[in-house]
């Protein structure tokens, strides 16, 4: 999932955008292709897919395939706001292949990972962040992803908005630009150049883009996991199928948990934080 979801709706749409997802509440009848694994998918959002299959997704979507015996065929779509509306409902395509295990716009298999926010900094500025309660917060440049123009839109922010730190928070939009290869890989590279000292990122997207930096970057999930009263900063993550495609589901969930040790060596090779 990046570009990815404004969490359910206001939570977990926030981890969809950010692992992948935007949000509609339109149905459109299901369209069974049994000939296909079909996977709606963004060209332009490593970690998690690309048109040249390079993204965790697109090696899952290939494991899944060979289990099911099945090619995959993709339905290309940049994932922004109204994506689900326009693959999986519209019919265009069977699966997306991360999303919020609690999304309600479709129906979610078993989670086959939980990651969590953390936190960006260079090592060599000898700072250490552990909590979003960590005084220093208040005297730091803070980057964090926004969707749109609204600060309060994504866990970081609301966090940061309620222990009074917003002057020196700095918002780098979701979307980019799209133009560039992997728009939200930008708020990592502003760790690396000194435009901000800090990062409050999605785990997967930090744990692939950190690795691929000129410096070395500190990576630290985000405490409290559960800010109060209740702003989550740890997400499950599943694959998901149109409502009512129970049987589809239920073979995903198979291959889920027959191949979950091979599953959990693709995300470790990815940089994904696993909890």
């Amino acid at each position: 999932m990046s570009s990815h979801v404004e969490w359910l709706v206001g939570t977990a749409t926030a981890v969809a955008l950010v692992t992948g997802i935007s949000v509609t509440n339109r149905r459109a009848p299901a369209t069974p292709r049994e000939k296909t694994l079909a996977v709606c998918a963004d060209p332009n959002n490593l970690p998690f897919s690309n048109d040249k299959l390079e993204g965790f997704e697109n090696k899952l979507a290939d494991l899944v395939g060979r289990e099911l015996g099945l090619p995959v065929r993709y339905t290309w779509m940049p994932q922004r706001r109204g994506f689900v509306r326009n693959t999986l409902k519209a019919g265009r395509c069977d699966v997306i292949m991360g999303v919020p295990t609690s999304f309600e716009l479709a129906r979610p298999t078993n989670p086959y990972y939980r990651s969590t926010y953390v936190f960006v900094y260079r090592k060599d500025r000898h700072i250490q962040i552990r909590s979003l309660d960590d005084p220093i917060l208040k005297r730091l440049r803070i980057g964090v992803h926004v969707i749109g123009d609204d600060y309060a839109n994504v866990p970081p922010a609301t966090a940061l908005a309620q222990r009074h730190i917003v002057r020196n928070v700095v918002g780098y939009t979701i979307y980019g630009d799209y133009s560039q290869p992997n728009p939200p890989a930008r708020l990592i590279e502003a760790v690396t150049h000194g435009d901000v000292d800090v990062a409050i990122v999605w785990g997967p997207l930090a744990g692939y883009f950190v690795s691929r930096q000129s410096v070395p970057l500190a990576v630290v999930p985000v405490s409290p996991q559960i800010d109060l009263p209740f702003l989550p900063f740890v997400f499950d993550i599943s694959m998901a199928v149109r409502r009512g495609d129970d049987s589809l589901r239920a073979r995903l969930d198979a291959v889920l948990e027959r191949r979950q040790p091979e599953i959990r060596r693709l995300l470790q090779e990815y940089g994904v934080p696993l909890l």
